[in-house]
């Protein structure tokens, strides 16, 4: 069945109540998440109860309106179905941060249909900010468009990263990337939350954003925020498939083509 235009702005106001019912969840155990609700997924990849309430609250309230969707979150098993549509979950993005009381941390969750990116949403729950976005119909911060930043190049522009620390092996090639960086923007900053880096980027308060070994979760809202706030999103191939092979690069276009320049001449065919 066709989709029709309306189903879109309905689509973002279920997210935008699942993800404001999670944010109470986030709001009420920050600073009071002991070591015992603390499991270790991976080497220095983290899960608290906290994600998994927060991503129960969020599935129980899509489930509710669209019961035969399919779900991929980070906290559970995927729920594919024969259904076109995917809602894509990061329960909570910046664990790490989350645990220790940084104040840096958010809800993400997107709407894939047809394999396609049809609707982002990041939730900042401690600003209570909200950045939405549908295909086609622009970013939005707290309902007031925004758009990426007008700086035209690296030497006028502060970026972000991540550090790589699923696949520290390839920290050399990393800080290399880094120093390149370093030495011709005003300044990088890592704020352990990726989502946040995409939505900020969006916003203008970052040209570019760029990171490696993430997961759909990660980047799916934050990357279509970008491209609908009139900015550039690749992998680190210069190819759109960055939900499948977790590099990306985000940022205006002039920023976008001097940071895959950079990358690459490090990165391409490692």
């Amino acid at each position: 069945m066709p989709i029709k235009p309306i189903d879109l702005p309905e689509y973002l106001d279920v997210a935008r109540e699942a993800a404001l019912k999670a944010g109470i969840i986030l709001k009420e155990h920050f600073g009071k998440v002991s070591t015992s609700m603390i499991s270790e997924k991976a080497k220095n990849d983290y899960v608290t109860e906290v994600d998994k309430k927060s991503e129960d609250s969020i599935k129980s309230h899509i489930k509710s309106h669209f019961k035969h969707h399919g779900i991929m979150a980070e906290e559970s098993p995927a729920e594919r179905n024969s259904s076109e549509f995917l809602w894509i979950i990061d329960p909570l993005d910046g664990t790490l941060n989350y645990i220790h009381g940084l104040p840096s941390f958010a809800i993400s969750i997107a709407l894939e249909i047809k394999g396609n990116l049809a609707m982002g949403l990041i939730y900042e729950p401690l600003r209570e900010n909200i950045y939405s976005a549908i295909k086609g119909h622009g970013s939005f911060k707290n309902n007031k468009r925004i758009h990426v930043s007008p700086a035209e190049t690296l030497s006028t522009t502060l970026i972000a990263t991540g550090f790589p620390f699923r696949i520290k092996d390839i920290i050399d090639s990393y800080l290399k990337v880094f120093k390149d960086f370093f030495m011709q923007v005003t300044g990088i900053r890592r704020g352990g939350s990726a989502c946040l880096d995409l939505a900020y980027t969006a916003e203008g308060i970052f040209g570019g954003f760029f990171e490696c070994a993430l997961s759909p979760w990660d980047m799916a809202a934050g990357a279509l925020l970008v491209e609908e706030a009139g900015g550039t999103v690749t992998d680190f191939e210069d190819t759109n498939q960055y939900l499948k092979t977790g590099s990306i690069i985000a940022g205006t276009k002039e920023i976008h083509r001097e940071m895959l320049k950079i990358i690459q001449s490090t990165f391409k065919n490692r």
